[in-house]
């Protein structure tokens, strides 16, 4: 039986800020999470195209929305209107998440921590001292890097197809952990030696569901492979990573996971995870 909710002059707001945004799955999620623990909120999304960003952001202070979540493709823009940034995020180069604290704004980005407490608690990996390889060094890598890093990891290979971007992003990352950048070509030296593979790239995403971020003859059973991507939920590497006798874990977690840690910033209370997971699988399945 759903509670009903009453909105009403006590109601806090909340939302999500994305161009497009009209796919966006947090609204369902959140709002679920709000219902779940009894608070009186409302998350709602918002179409704000880039050059009405800066506007959109000092809405958040002159409405009194307690935050908002930013997705693509304000992560990186919407850095210059905060106030202050978390070490995670300026690290990261990317927001995802701004609290707003009687009108001071902090961004976050809980994309990392998210996919790092989906994998602990979906897969019980223990990352410390664990070798990994890391397909990718977009934004999506540099949290995830960060995250794992924190976490304990012992060396972090990252290999993409520009081999410079992942020098770039080793060289942040060796600050926390053994780093080092490679090319695509040069998996095959290393991937034997990893215990752990992740796919932090698009390749392998709705509609390209064909796309491979690497070979997968060089994946072996004692990987545990994981891929960001949640749509499809088994993406073709995960799904050839399990026919050669590996772990797999797919990137729903990372979606549910960093909703929660927004939820936990803006709240103060433990999300109710389980809800949330169960209504975004529920629209996903529709």
């Amino acid at each position: 039986m759903e509670k009903s909710r009453t909105i009403d002059s006590h109601t806090i707001l909340y939302g999500v800020f994305g161009d497009p945004i009209r796919h966006s799955r947090s609204p369902i999620m959140l709002n679920r999470a709000f219902q779940e623990a009894n608070i009186n909120a409302v998350y709602a999304a918002f179409h704000v195209r880039p050059d009405e960003l800066g506007d959109a952001v000092r809405g958040i202070r002159a409405l009194g929305y307690r935050g908002i979540n930013v997705t693509i493709p304000h992560k990186v823009e919407v850095m210059q209107y905060l106030d202050e940034i978390d070490e995670g995020a300026q690290i990261v180069g990317a927001v995802n998440t701004i609290v707003n604290e009687n009108g001071k704004l902090i961004g976050y980005n809980t994309d990392g921590i998210g996919y790092v407490r989906s994998l602990l608690e979906e897969t019980g990996i223990e990352l410390t001292g664990k070798s990994v390889l890391l397909l990718g060094a977009g934004g999506a890598a540099r949290g995830v890097a960060y995250a794992l890093a924190k976490e304990g990891a012992g060396c972090i290979y990252i290999a993409n197809r520009t081999k410079e971007r992942a020098v770039e992003l080793a060289e942040t990352i060796s600050v926390y952990t053994k780093a080092i950048g490679l090319g695509l070509d040069e998996l095959g030296e290393v991937v034997d030696g990893v215990q752990f593979v992740l796919n932090t790239t698009s390749a392998g995403m709705h509609p390209h569901v064909d796309e491979l971020p690497m070979p997968t003859e060089l994946l072996r059973e004692h990987h545990l492979v994981s891929d960001l991507i949640y749509n499809p939920r088994i993406t073709r590497l995960l799904r050839e990573a399990e026919a050669k006798g590996a772990r797999i874990h797919g990137g729903l977690g990372m979606f549910i996971y960093q909703g929660a840690f927004a939820f936990e910033y803006w709240t103060g209370t433990p999300a109710p995870v389980a809800a949330m997971r169960q209504v975004v699988e529920q629209s996903l399945a529709e």
